[in-house]
């Protein structure tokens, strides 16, 4: 009898144990490369990334923690679903490729009180979110806990904030910092930023926030912690642009009604550099286009602006500045070159006033509108986003209503839940009047381009309106002090492709005709210089992903620069293909990018002058006319100097495969392939 019990509590511990819900879970990426491992013990949830084994493997994030503390919610109880895998194809507007295929494997962790994880596994990384079921009333997230451990003490670039007082609110302008991770700064960094795991670089970004703050970082040991801006509670406005700002916040940091998803955590893995700036996870995670049936009404374009070269033109006979004839010459200049927008940035209604629907006497703008339809140049109106938030409705309707293409909204500098919820609000009224958008003084793009393409570029970059304010420094190298720029733009310039460019396009202002080596280089505002060379800042207008660019100086110095400008205005503002041909972050970078059968190949390098190899093996067969613009002999001590040369040839026979290109300090290169 006894032995008959036994058998039967065997038996039934053996059905329990069959029964019982697995708490972990391995899966692979669709190649089989990556692996993820999700454990749940204990009612905590965590997830490893790594290739080949957890003991002797690649570790890209070892058991990070996540959770969301919802108010209210009942204990954590997980079941992990069986991985599934999906199949994708994209057919992207105004984005760094036309098109695309990719594919993940997805598994599930439900919760038992409705907080539940997805994660997926991609080739080129791994992402996951929460999302809630069951939730018909109001809800608070009270925190989000997120951190990102590592299994060694990598190298990190991060962006740290600018304002120590306050780090969650600032314009995300910063230069990457380049350290350990245990030497990392105590103060908050924003995304994206990079991790250099020596096997691979891990890339974390963030993208479809959606009505929720956006990621911090900050380290701690070999780990990296994120936090987020609490929700506003009270604000107030700095007086000369009615710009608003938090005074006091709440003790949550979201809050929502009913079933949603949150945004998706991101770790992008590339075993190369020149994968990271063809990744494509912030855009194809991001919301598909909310913007229904046409939209040729979207247009990129290049853009006269006033703003950087300070309205510096000369030469003429009326005062330069912000008044009708000026904007006039402005359009004139666009006009002849082909250019399809003006701006009219700050200063076009009183800042002082938050009215952006009063125009400032000295502009007839209805008759500025037309003049430029006349020239066939479409014009773009700056603003604050609070202040069109607060008269959107009347903004939109008027502007459109006159013939205003689009606006340029500037000072978010904040990234709480209301933040990210006037942008999409903006997004949307202007995409009803048909009106496109540029931001500024905000975060990153995550995922806002693809849901609402009418916002057709982004800063948050450290661009070249900072080198008007960037001193020189004395500073200790080789045993001497020598006066240096305090920030290294060549150095940036050849960075923030690989990780910023990551996310989405980026409007860097480049185009400036006043070039300086690193020894002329002085910052001035009203004229300003750029740091590097002539051909450097050409490069920009290939390297970079900006369907709507500047031509940041002023048109009577491109009118004494007749090749550069014409070479600048007859590119393309979005291409079919990108692809990095080789590069080095922090070091140098070439792009080439094509638009039907024609090509457009750039590069840029740091400080350190080289000669880079350039393949012609991406190049179909066929026969070609290349332009190109390379450093002059004597661009290392006068950063304006260039070469020019045009040429016809024929592939796969009368070039060789491969063509040695030099880059002076600070240089770069830029060409056009056009097939006949």
């Amino acid at each position: 009898m006894k032995r008959y019990i036994l058998s039967i509590c065997i038996i039934a511990s053996a059905l329990s144990m069959l029964a019982q819900k697995p708490t972990s879970r391995t899966f692979a990426s669709p190649n089989g490369v990556l692996k993820v491992q999700i454990d749940t013990n204990e009612g905590k949830l965590h997830y490893s990334v790594y290739e080949g084994t957890l003991e002797g493997g690649n570790i890209y994030a070892q058991a990070n923690s996540i959770a969301l503390n919802i108010e209210g919610a009942g204990k954590n109880q997980y079941t992990i679903s069986t991985p599934k895998l999906f199949k994708e194809h994209f057919d992207a507007f105004n984005y760094k490729l036309a098109s695309f295929d990719d594919s993940y494997n997805q598994v599930i962790v439900n919760n038992k009180n409705g907080v539940n994880v997805e994660f997926r596994a991609y080739n080129s990384g791994v992402a996951y979110r929460f999302f809630l079921t069951g939730h018909k009333k109001t809800w608070k997230v009270i925190d989000e806990e997120a951190e990102f451990r590592f299994a060694d003490d990598h190298i990190a670039y991060l962006p740290y904030s600018t304002n120590a007082g306050n780090p969650k609110a600032m314009a995300f302008q910063a230069t990457y910092d380049k350290a350990p991770l245990s030497q990392s700064k105590d103060i908050d960094a924003f995304l994206p930023a990079t991790i250099d795991c020596k096997t691979a670089k891990v890339t974390l970004l963030e993208t479809d926030v959606v009505a929720y703050p956006g990621m911090f970082i900050k380290g701690a040991g070999h780990t990296l912690k994120a936090s987020f801006a609490k929700y506003p509670k009270t604000f107030d406005f700095y007086p000369w642009r009615v710009q608003q700002y938090v005074t006091g916040t709440e003790d949550f940091i979201a809050k929502g009604k009913g079933n949603c998803t949150f945004p998706w955590r991101v770790l992008a893995i590339t075993h190369s550099d020149t994968e990271m700036p063809t990744n494509t996870l912030a855009y194809q995670l991001a919301a598909p286009s909310r913007i229904k049936g046409d939209t040729s009404w979207i247009h990129p374009g290049k853009v006269a602006w006033d703003w950087w070269n300070d309205w510096g033109i000369s030469g003429i006979d009326f005062k330069a500045g912000i008044n009708q004839d000026t904007y006039r010459y402005y359009i004139d200049f666009a006009a002849k070159h082909g250019l399809e927008y003006i701006i009219l940035d700050e200063g076009w209604y009183e800042p002082k006033s938050g009215d952006m629907l009063t125009v400032i006497p000295d502009i007839n703008l209805p008759e500025l509108v037309r003049y430029a339809k006349q020239k066939k140049v479409d014009i773009i109106l700056w603003t604050v986003f609070n202040v069109l938030d607060k008269q959107l409705n009347e903004a939109c309707e008027k502007y459109a209503a006159m013939g205003i293409k689009g606006f340029k909204v500037d000072f978010l500098d904040r990234y709480d839940q209301e933040a990210t919820e006037m942008i999409y609000r903006i997004a949307e009224k202007c995409a009803q009047h048909h009106l496109v958008l540029d931001y500024h003084g905000i975060f990153a793009p995550q995922g806002i381009t693809r849901t609402y393409p009418n916002v057709i570029n982004f800063e948050a970059v450290f661009g070249m309106e900072e080198v008007k304010w960037t001193e020189r420094d004395k500073v200790q190298k080789d045993g001497k002090t020598v006066n240096e720029p305090s920030k290294d733009m060549p150095e940036y310039d050849v960075t923030f492709p690989y990780i910023r460019g990551m996310v989405g396009p980026v409007d860097f202002t480049p185009g400036g005709m006043r070039n300086a080596s690193k020894a002329d280089f002085q910052p001035i505002y009203n004229n300003p210089m750029t740091m590097g060379t002539r051909c450097h800042q050409l490069a920009h207008y290939i390297v970079h992903e900006s369907p709507l660019t500047m031509l940041a100086d002023n048109p009577t110095a491109y009118e004494k620069e007749p090749e550069c400008t014409a070479f600048i205005a007859s590119l393309p503002n979005t291409y079919d293909e990108m692809r990095v041909l080789s590069g080095k972050m922090g070091e140098y970078i070439i792009v080439a990018r094509r638009q039907g059968n024609d090509w457009y190949v750039a590069g840029e390098t740091n400080w350190e002058s080289r000669d880079v190899e350039v393949s012609a093996s991406f190049l179909p067969a066929g026969s070609y006319t290349i332009t190109a613009f390379t450093d002059g002999i004597n661009a290392d001590h006068n950063a304006t100097d260039y070469t020019v040369w045009k040429e016809h040839f024929t592939l796969p026979h009368s070039i060789d495969q491969t063509v040695t290109v030099h880059m002076a300090s600070g240089g770069g290169f830029a060409a056009k392939l056009i097939r006949k």
